[in-house]
């Protein structure tokens, strides 16, 4: 390549209307996920520069047509092998900071005294036990007084 060439690149940016102040939390999840598509999106930009740029090689005569299709399939195969190991590590990162992240949450809400979900349905489950064991309790009652009242009929009967 005799001259050097430069690849202008534009990028828009899409504004958002703002969500009222009170519907504005920043999940890592959110985050995560724009920085997934940021990364997606410039590795496609990417792709189609580099097409772009081989193909005015070809069209110039100073590479082959196949040797532009094979640096192409290279270079995305390099972009896929670092893409996957970066998107796994983040994939980590992201499980370890949730992690983190809900086990503070939870020492805190420990500290005010706030019971976790967690804490709501083990009582929930427990409650739901006593109130099965209560009627279990009131049916044998009920079966236990209409009992000997029957026996205390039928004996004053005979009598």
């Amino acid at each position: 390549m005799s001259s050097a060439e430069e690849i202008e690149v534009n990028v828009r940016q899409i504004e958002e209307p703002a969500p009222p102040a009170e519907q504005q939390p920043v999940l890592v999840f959110d985050v995560m996920r724009k920085l997934l598509l940021a990364g997606v999106g410039a590795v496609a930009l990417t792709r189609d520069e580099i097409e772009a740029f081989l193909n005015r090689l070809v069209e110039r005569g100073e590479i082959a047509q196949k040797d532009a299709q094979r640096l192409l399939d290279e270079t995305m195969a390099k972009f896929r092998n670092v893409g996957q190991s970066r998107v796994a590590q983040a994939e980590s990162q992201v499980s370890s900071i949730s992690v983190q992240v809900e086990n503070n949450l939870e020492q805190f809400l420990n500290r005010l005294n706030i019971p976790s979900k967690r804490d709501i349905d083990e009582l929930s489950a427990k409650i739901a036990e006593l109130a099965a064991r209560v009627e279990e309790l009131r049916l044998v009652q009920e079966q236990s007084s209409k009992g000997p009242s029957r026996k205390n009929t039928e004996v004053k009967a005979e009598g």
